[in-house]
């Protein structure tokens, strides 16, 4: 009777062994993604070559660029503080995925082990614009960007949002090694040993 009791009772499924599937579903909490996708491009100095170096970068991702000033006055460069020097946009969604996979293929799908940081951010530079598929423009001329993927998980936004504010769990936090096995297992990509100094 104790038998046929465990047997038809509603919760005797909590015993039992869980089913090959179940083990092997996939948490969706888990699954590494692209945040987003910053690229910049550093001028070191306001006037024309920096309106040209927007164009690109408007022209590169459909966005109107946001200028950075500079923090310091260095005379060694000539630069002034609060002058603009940069210019710079913030890319999501299927764009950004684009972007990185045009960037990535410049590089060859090859990026150095100092390449990523500790939290799981990695980022590249690109020598000319022109060859992420951009055509060459001779008023423009050409210029090199730096490509910065910002790399999470779901729940990131626990720590962003306004109200109830609660710190993302350590475990569950994207570390180098994450990224790593993300670039290598989305990209087949080369992680390269870092260079000597």
């Amino acid at each position: 009777k104790s038998q046929n009791f465990e047997v038809d009772h509603p919760f005797c499924c909590l015993s039992l062994p869980m089913s090959e599937a179940a083990e092997t579903k996939v948490n969706p909490m888990r699954q590494v993604r692209v945040e987003k996708l910053c690229l910049n491009i550093s001028v070191g100095e306001s006037g024309d070559r920096l309106t040209r170096a927007s164009k690109v970068l408007e022209a590169l991702t459909g966005q109107q660029p946001v200028f950075s000033k500079a923090r310091l006055t260095v005379r060694q460069f000539g630069i002034r503080r609060n002058e603009k020097i940069a210019c710079r946009c913030t890319v999501r969604g299927q764009k950004a995925l684009e972007l990185i996979e045009k960037g990535l293929a410049v590089k060859e799908y090859e990026l150095r082990e100092n390449n990523f940081s500790q939290e799981g951010t990695f980022g590249f530079g690109v020598d000319e614009h022109i060859d992420l598929g951009l055509k060459y423009d001779p008023s423009i001329g050409i210029y090199g960007l730096d490509f910065f993927i910002v790399l999470s998980r779901p729940g990131r936004r626990v720590s962003q949002r306004r109200r109830a504010v609660a710190p993302v769990g350590k475990n569950h936090r994207v570390s180098k090694d994450d990224a790593l096995n993300w670039f290598k297992t989305t990209y087949n990509g080369v992680v390269l040993p870092p260079k000597k100094k």
